[in-house]
């Protein structure tokens, strides 16, 4: 970082204001009032083009990992209570019809009414952290002013000493003809209705997680795939995902793109694909990919340039081209899209600029989970990019496919296994990345995150003792390579 110019005894109105009440800019902001800075945040949600809006939080609590995770729950649950039920002696509930069994009514209006309860305890916290909210629309005007405009368009201007821009990221539209009768990711989870016979565009984890909840509802789903699945991650757990997700009822219609959406039927949207073929469906849910919140906020008027691609912003250890002005998560250039990654780079840029901290944000090893109806988490480099990083001969995979304890009674899961592999440098020993393919995939890799950031090696994986009977043991009981040709299906306790 260079300096910012930053004076304990300035003359602006705060010694920081933070553009974006997601969960990194309340974070930073939380933190930085905390170490005894005069702080601000503006939160403003513009509405989707479907017209949906919401509370203080951000993406992740309002329309992203929260709600995701409870619905991706309430398909488990349905799951189980088909397909497990009867093997452990219990009554079994048939989902023969489509959502005949489940109240997306219900579902919706308990998921939001938690929603509200976490929008209200974050103004609670603010305010108890002496941090004042402005539910407002900010755009910079120079380096140290930002005009904010309220609800009911009336405008006025702030400064501050530093700015730190955390606005996060918005759905990329459907660019077709008739797209805009697509939904987003930013309307799913408050539709008020189910939404019935459904094709998901797009073949990443926002897509394939919704079109994993819809299907395990009971819901007629469709995935229209352009090319492969969750590109970035590890192709051979991504391609399991896919044939997981097929067995269990989503469909998917490859290598095909939508190019027309027309209402017909009464409201139904009926779409034409780059094959030519056609179909019709209740909902159409678009989930191509994600861009920086940056395109009004004025930055170019202090000098700062974005990606024309997505909107990022480049920064060095969290600072912008203009050095008092700073961003975090999803908007900046070459951070993972993930909640804690933003919390945790906002907490650590307070502590620099309000701490006394020297300490940079790692970015590193970093574990996420993908919510599909098999989870999958992973921490470290994919087996594809190992190779490409450290060398094919030079690279070492144990793997190994296993029954999961909890599936092991139910004839309905006969043909479902999980999987996990390790990938290592033979050179040294150390661990390159983890993947895991099983029930509670979060739960299960959180730890081994911890383990990644201090180094392990793969002796020292297998020198730990396992907690049996759990699917986790799986990972620290590897011994077959992928390089020995040997079954890697595991065999008893």
């Amino acid at each position: 970082m260079v300096p910012d110019g930053h004076v304990k005894d300035h003359a602006y109105d705060y010694d920081l204001v933070v553009i974006g009440g997601g969960s990194g800019g309340l974070a930073a902001s939380k933190e930085a009032a905390t170490l005894g800075a005069n702080v601000a945040v503006l939160d403003f949600v513009k509405p989707s083009p479907q017209g949906t809006t919401w509370g203080l939080g951000g993406t992740c609590v309002n329309v992203g990992c929260i709600p995701k995770k409870l619905m991706h729950h309430s398909a488990l649950l349905n799951d189980m209570r088909t397909a497990d039920a009867p093997a452990f002696g219990l009554p079994s509930s048939s989902s023969s019809e489509e959502g005949t069994n489940h109240s997306w009514e219900t579902m919706r209006e308990n998921i939001q009414n938690y929603i509200r309860g976490l929008n209200f305890k974050y103004r609670v916290n603010l305010r108890e952290k002496n941090v004042k909210y402005l539910n407002k629309l900010g755009r910079v005007v120079d380096a140290h002013t930002l005009e904010v405009t309220d609800k009911k368009g009336r405008t006025s201007q702030i400064t501050a000493s530093r700015i730190l821009i955390a606005t996060g990221g918005r759905p990329q539209p459907l660019e077709c003809e008739g797209g805009d009768l697509a939904i987003s990711s930013d309307d799913i989870f408050a539709l008020e209705k189910s939404p019935g016979k459904t094709l998901c565009v797009g073949a990443s984890y926002i897509s394939l997680e919704c079109a994993g909840f819809l299907a395990g509802l009971g819901y007629d789903t469709t995935v229209a795939v352009r090319s492969i699945l969750l590109r970035g991650f590890d192709r051979e757990c991504a391609d399991q995902i896919g044939t997981y997700m097929q067995d269990h009822g989503v469909k998917f219609k490859k290598e095909v793109v939508p190019t027309k959406l027309e209402k017909v039927d009464g409201g139904r949207i009926q779409v034409t694909f780059s094959d030519g073929t056609q179909d019709t469906y209740d909902t159409v849910l678009v989930a191509i990919g994600r861009s920086a919140d940056t395109e009004k906020l004025g930055l170019d008027l202090a000098g700062i340039q974005t990606n024309p691609k997505n909107g990022k912003i480049p920064t060095k250890f969290e600072q912008t081209s203009c050095p008092n002005i700073y961003a975090i998560g999803d908007v900046m250039e070459g951070c993972p899209e993930l909640t804690p990654v933003a919390i945790q780079a906002g907490v650590f840029l307070s502590r620099r600029l309000f701490g006394g901290s020297t300490k940079p944000m790692d970015y590193i090893n970093i574990c996420t989970t993908v919510f599909t109806p098999i989870e999958y988490s992973t921490v470290g480099y994919s087996e594809d990019e190992s190779m490409e990083k450290f060398g094919k001969d030079n690279i070492e995979v144990y793997h190994k496919q296993f029954v999961p304890l909890e599936w092991g009674l139910s004839e309905a899961r006969s043909h479902s296994k999980g999987f996990t592999k390790v990938v290592v440098d033979k050179t040294n020993d150390m661990v390159l990345g983890i993947h895991y393919l099983g029930p509670n995939a979060g739960e299960v890799m959180q730890g081994y995150g911890s383990a990644m950031k201090n180094g392990i090696t793969f002796t020292d994986l297998q020198e730990t003792v396992g907690i049996h009977p759990t699917s986790a043991e799986e990972i620290v009981t590897l011994s077959v390579t992928k390089s020995s040709g040997e079954d890697a299906a595991a065999g008893g306790c």
